[in-house]
């Protein structure tokens, strides 16, 4: 299975879209958003896809993105602030990540096989026990090209790839 993992869209629509093909040429089976929708109707550009999101500190219309979620139908859900996961038998925690130390001590607690946040608006890939810290980058305006990234996890290989989102 491929599992998507994606954040920070801050309602770039144009980002979204070259995502969501990324994806699908890629045959991502389902897709992990780390917060910062910002509005709804980010989220219909997901249709076609099993999305679960977790809530970031730029998210404030959450009725709206609830409903949005909802419209999306099937197993798709937006989780609150903080989501635990399992997908083909691994374990994937999502939040947000405003506190780093938040995200060090999920991570540390090796619960997971993968830790995904956002947040920093910088992609990481590291390796925290048996754990995967993962932020697949962001996609605000300001963030450096080679931040405007996604990740995708194998879960046959648990191995993880980057892709650029860049214009």
């Amino acid at each position: 299975m491929q599992v998507g993992v994606i954040s920070d869209t801050h309602d770039n629509l144009a980002a979204v879209e070259r995502a969501t093909a990324t994806f699908e040429r890629d045959g991502v089976d389902v897709i992990v958003h780390c917060g910062d929708f910002v509005a709804p109707p980010v989220i219909a550009e997901f249709d076609g896809f099993e999305l679960h999101g977790v809530l970031g500190n730029n998210d404030g219309e959450v009725a709206g993105l609830h409903a949005a979620f909802d419209a999306l139908g099937g197993e798709s859900e937006l989780h609150g602030r903080f989501a635990e996961l399992r997908f083909d038998g691994l374990t994937f925690a999502a939040l947000h990540g405003e506190s780093l130390e938040e995200v060090q001590a999920v991570a540390g607690a090796e619960l997971y096989d993968y830790v995904c946040y956002g947040h920093h608006h910088v992609r990481e890939q590291t390796e925290k026990g048996r754990t995967t810290l993962l932020n697949p980058g962001a996609h605000f305006p300001t963030v450096p090209e080679g931040h405007r990234t996604v990740a995708i996890v194998d879960t046959e290989t648990e191995s993880v790839r980057f892709r650029s989102l860049a214009e």
